[in-house]
């Protein structure tokens, strides 16, 4: 009887495995939903335009595309992390509600934020662009384009560090190379989190900036694992710090429970388990009135995380690329992107171990498998060599006097 008890938890476990290809696919489901959600508001994103009417549209346009996928049976989805579109030296978390009224201005440095999951299978993205009335011919230059390339090209060295048997030290550590190029600094505090199913912020991290007081235990990366990666730079000294923008993003602090005493915190509490039991959301997503009362008796008795907005010093960039990646047997599949902005800095990679690993790919070889003959195993490394150059040309488009 030990026996079978031991067979069906194993069954249980392979079920939320990435070996699994039902689960890979749910992945590639929810990429392909924070994808197109993330173009969506790219497109929309113009002089003038609220940044509460994008984040808006951005969770709408998550929560009415994963209506049509995964229709039978009870499979729970929609956003994973809520639209939050953050500009210049705002770091991140600024997703505002309905009675803000920032707008977009001409020349604003631009990062959109946001996540999808299926089945509690995650997949979160950021990207970083310039709203200009000038054409799409005409490069972003100077401060942004730096930190843009920074942000970047540290991103693309990261996914190529990510596979079996490297450290997450050592990521850390190319970022740190990467921002010396080009004359900005990481973030300090930001973390890219191994992700399980429901669990957007696993133990194994990757901290973007490692000082005296900022630190995290060493690992391996292994198969079979997922992860977001999230590359934040700054034009400036890389602290963040709070001010007084109101924080709309919260978590539930899932080993916490107390008996609220507020009749608005009971219906934000109850709303909560019933909707964000283990995943980020926004104020907005609740009744707004009783939501604003509400969360503050939860956080006074730390029912929730907060995810405040911070902020670099006045007149600096910051840049983020947030991306999924699959650890998998024969690549490090990234599965969430967006092509880049058209960026001309004057600073370049001149670190030749990081111009050599910028050159490699993500495959790897397969294991286990058996010897073909010379004839065949020629083909096939014409073909890998093809898969690099098209993989590098892809993930290299901006114009960096690299």
């Amino acid at each position: 009887m030990a026996e079978n008890i031991e067979s069906d938890e194993e069954l249980d476990t392979s079920e939320e495995e990435i070996s699994n290809p039902d689960v890979v696919t749910k992945y590639q489901t929810a990429a392909d939903i924070a994808n197109r959600a993330l173009a969506d508001i790219i497109k929309q994103s113009a002089i003038g335009k609220l940044i509460v009417e994008l984040c808006t549209a951005g969770d709408k346009f998550i929560n009415d595309a994963v209506n049509g996928v995964y229709t039978k049976g009870k499979v729970e989805k929609g956003v994973a992390f809520p639209t939050s579109i953050s500009v210049n030296n705002c770091v991140g978390h600024f997703s505002p509600l309905a009675d803000d009224t920032t707008a977009l201005k001409d020349g604003d440095l631009v990062k959109v934020d946001l996540g999808v999951h299926i089945d509690g299978f995650i997949a979160l993205v950021a990207h970083t662009f310039v709203v200009s009335s000038n054409t799409n011919t005409t490069p972003i230059t100077g401060k942004q384009a730096d930190v843009i390339c920074a942000a970047h090209f540290a991103a693309e060295c990261a996914h190529r560090l990510i596979k079996p048997g490297v450290k997450n030290t050592e990521v850390t550590e190319t970022i740190r190379k990467v921002a010396e190029q080009f004359k900005c600094e990481p973030m300090e505090g930001v973390l890219s989190h191994q992700m399980k199913r429901f669990v957007i912020d696993g133990n194994n991290v990757i901290i973007n900036k490692q000082t005296l007081d900022q630190k995290v235990d060493e690992f391996e990366f292994e198969e079979n694992q997922a992860y977001a990666v999230d590359i934040v730079m700054s034009t400036g000294e890389g602290k963040s710090r709070e001010l007084e923008t109101r924080t709309t993003i919260y978590k539930r602090a899932v080993d916490q429970n107390y008996l609220l005493k507020m009749k608005a915190a009971r219906y934000v509490f109850n709303e909560i388990n019933a909707r964000f039991p283990t995943l980020p959301f926004t104020v907005r997503a609740l009744d707004e009135k009783r939501g604003k009362l509400g969360i503050t008796e939860c956080l006074k008795h730390d029912l929730l995380h907060p995810y405040p907005v911070l902020y670099e010093k006045q007149d600096e960039f910051v840049a983020q690329f947030k991306f999924t990646v699959l650890i998998l047997p024969s690549e490090t599949k990234r599965l969430t992107s967006h092509p880049l902005p058209y960026v001309n800095s004057d600073k370049k990679i001149e670190d030749a171990a990081l111009n050599t690993l910028l050159q490699q790919g993500t495959k790897r070889a397969k294991k286990n498998k058996k010897k073909k003959s010379k004839k065949k195993t020629t083909s096939t490394t014409a073909t890998d060599e093809t898969d690099k150059k098209e993989e590098n040309k892809q993930q290299q488009p901006m114009d960096t006097k690299q």
